[in-house]
């Protein structure tokens, strides 16, 4: 492990002396308790979306990215690892055996989703963020109609006409150190961030250890009063072991064990992300706005795994341009978005086997492949209010989708490349809206779909499927945002059914090979219930509960696979009941206090419903005290516990898992066990 000391805190002393002669030291706290985040949305029109931010962050340790975006009512997160997540909305992506599909991820308006719908979200740093905006279901248009919907990452604003650098220095159980150094500046017609980051930690279980460093600059600069231009740039570097999931013996006696074969292999993931873009804001007149962005992306990633090692690197580049614009009583939208990626990748034996105990060693090649993959959108939406309460918006999305893809190992071989042309597809929006004097009624209807993922588009000979078809979708939603007792008390209901077809199953046929097909229907229905209260205890304390709930009775309405009928069947990997719940007091000294809890239901882990998970409850504790040193100079302390009754749980599964050689199938991912951490923030004012 790398020990390392944090500049601020070497520049501190200087800082300090600098400030004695102040007389003033009396600052205004931040205010930290809102209602509902204070997070101003960027889905279009009368779309209904879902947020959180930075009161919301801070309930958690900042590695905790899971238990805060499962704060959300109808997403689900499940972590295997740090670098090992799945992020389910509504169900969409439950059976996606690794990572995130079937849904649309934004970080600052740039779309980063790659060219087969894959989003990794762990390529971004939770403390950079200031809020995460989530459209559930295909209702989006302008930011996609996937089936699961989209997500925007949303990084920190800089306060107006204020410097500041900032250091958030974290460290708890597992040898765990975090720091995020940010300096941001704003004035007129100028707006700056940048930061550093940096995590390690050993992990709570066998061959765990996980080791990142990440820069962020993120900069606007004003042309005049009718344009600015904006530039991105995110790199990320990082080493993570894979302990993998292991089988149900395993996780009850020992939860701490690794996979033996990823332990002997030392198995790991080597990754080096970069993200840049350059974005142009023109204002033609008050009633009319155009966002133009280009962007790049590279990814560089090396896994040594039991079974062979991957080396693989993706180019990928497009643009985005959206305009905004009113009509007379209309507002409108319209843009489009283009996305075309370069996938290259190949395998080499793993001799970790002969290696002596060392771990991973490459040997010979066994695969080299090319992927070209492109995405075209097209969309557009027009809201009307017929009267000062009633609205309506209608949006159409267009999209089309092409792969190409060559076999550059068996070049003997007439099928070693393919390619495949998807039709276009046009993919309508409806929703109404009533507003009330204590909040607004909703309605919606779209359509939705999902691409194949790059293994579900190949055959078993290792060739693109020419008859393998998108997932497509209707999703009917009704809701309600109220607000009562003068605010204090806030509402969202939403019920909603989603019918899928075309339903695209991953099936294993090796120990790293699935295919695809499209095997039958599934029905998504539920309810998504989230409450929060502000209430005043004295003129110096205040309290917010918080509760958020999901139903989501999922099932397969026509799923047959060979000889098994599975119509009927619970939709695997997806809890039926899910709550996350909690409380916020403050005092006006700077004393915090978060408590928070989450229970999981158990979750079929296969299409039989032949195993489930065991539910949990799981809770976290943290206290925290801010303060201001000088009239420049703010600290702030925490410390907490996370799984403070030491629950053995299941932070993520692998559904429908095979166990080879007779081995017992390996289910489970466990969660952390009770852990410690602390931090401190340090924050001077120019």
């Amino acid at each position: 492990m790398r020990i390392f000391v944090p500049l601020f805190y070497l520049l501190l002393p200087a800082i300090l002396l600098a400030q004695i002669s102040q007389k003033d030291s009396i600052t205004q706290l931040d205010e930290v308790i809102l209602l509902n985040d204070g997070v101003p949305k960027k889905a279009t029109g009368i779309t209904v979306s879902s947020s959180i931010g930075t009161t919301t962050f801070e309930r958690f340790n900042p590695t905790d990215f899971p238990s805060a975006i499962n704060q959300i009512s109808g997403v689900y997160m499940l972590s295997g690892a740090l670098n090992t997540n799945r992020i389910t909305i509504r169900g969409v992506g439950a059976r996606t055996p690794y990572g995130t599909d079937k849904l649309r991820l934004y970080f600052d308006g740039i779309p980063v989703t790659n060219g087969t719908g894959f989003s990794t979200i762990e390529a971004y740093d939770f403390e950079n963020l200031g809020s995460i905006e989530v459209i559930k279901g295909p209702k989006g248009t302008a930011y996609g109609s996937n089936l699961g919907g989209a997500i925007l990452l949303n990084t920190k604003t800089p306060f107006k006409d204020e410097t500041k650098l900032t250091n958030s220095f974290s460290f708890g159980s597992y040898n765990m150190l975090k720091d995020n150094l940010a300096f941001t500046h704003s004035e007129d017609h100028f707006q700056l961030t940048f930061t550093y980051n940096h995590l390690e930690t050993d992990g709570y279980r066998e061959n765990d250890q996980f080791e990142r460093d990440g820069i962020l600059l993120n900069t606007t600069v004003g042309l005049g009063n009718k344009s600015s231009l904006s530039y991105l740039l995110n790199y990320i570097d990082y080493t993570a072991h894979i302990p993998s999931s292991i089988n149900q013996t395993d996780f009850e006696e020992d939860p701490t064990r690794a996979a033996s074969n990823w332990l002997a292999a030392q198995g790991y993931e080597a990754n080096k992300y970069v993200l840049t873009g350059l974005g142009h804001t023109y204002r033609f007149s008050e009633k009319l706005k155009n966002t133009t962005s280009v962007f790049y992306t590279y990814l560089d990633h090396y896994e040594p795994r039991p079974f062979n090692i991957l080396d693989e690197f993706t180019n990928g580049f497009g643009f985005r341009s959206q305009f905004d614009g009113d009509l007379g009583k209309a507002q409108y939208v319209f843009g489009a978005e283009f996305y075309k990626d370069e996938y290259h990748w190949g395998t080499f034996q793993n001799l970790y086997a002969e290696n002596n105990g060392n771990g991973s060693l490459q040997g010979d090649r066994l695969s080299q492949n090319t992927e070209f993959r492109r995405q075209f959108n097209l969309f557009g939406t027009l809201t009307y209010p017929f009267s000062d309460r009633l609205s309506a918006q209608l949006g159409l999305h267009l999209n089309k989708t092409h792969y190409r893809f060559n076999d550059l190992f068996n070049t003997g071989d007439e099928n070693t490349s393919a390619t495949r042309n998807f039709d276009a597809i046009l993919l309508p929006n409806f929703g109404l809206k009533y507003a009330l004097k204590i909040g607004q009624l909703y309605a919606n209807v779209s359509r939705g779909f999902s691409n194949p993922s790059l293994e579900e588009s190949l055959t078993p000979d290792g060739i693109i499927n020419p008859d393998i078809a998108q997932e497509t979708g209707t999703s009917y939603e009704i809701g309600g945002q109220l607000e009562w007792l003068q605010k204090h008390l806030l509402l969202n209901l939403t019920l909603y059914r989603m019918d899928i077809k075309n339903l695209l199953v991953a099936q294993r046929v090796g120990e790293d090979q699935y295919i695809g097909k499209n095997a039958g229907k599934t029905r998504h229905q539920g309810l998504e219930l989230d409450i929060r209260y502000r209430g005043i205890l004295s003129k110096s304390i205040s309290l917010m509960p918080h509760i958020s709930y999901t139903l989501s009775d999922h099932s397969f309405v026509d799923f047959v696979d060979g000889d098994n009928d599975y119509s009927g069947n619970p939709l695997t990997g997806v809890p039926k009941h899910r709550l996350s719940s909690g409380l916020d007091l403050q005092h006006l000294s700077g004393l915090s206090l978060n408590l928070t809890h989450q229970f999981v239901d158990k979750i079929p882990l296969t299409d039989a419903a032949s195993a489930y998970s065991d539910s949990f409850n799981v809770f976290h504790l943290k206290l925290g005290y801010r303060t201001s040193l000088t009239q420049n100079l703010s600290i702030g302390i925490n410390a907490g516990i996370n799984n403070v009754f030491d629950t053995n749980y299941a932070q993520s599964v692998l559904i429908n898992a095979v166990g080879f050689g007779g081995a017992q199938p390996r289910y489970f991912y466990p969660g952390n066990g009770r852990n410690y951490f602390g931090g401190v923030r340090l924050g001077y004012l120019f």
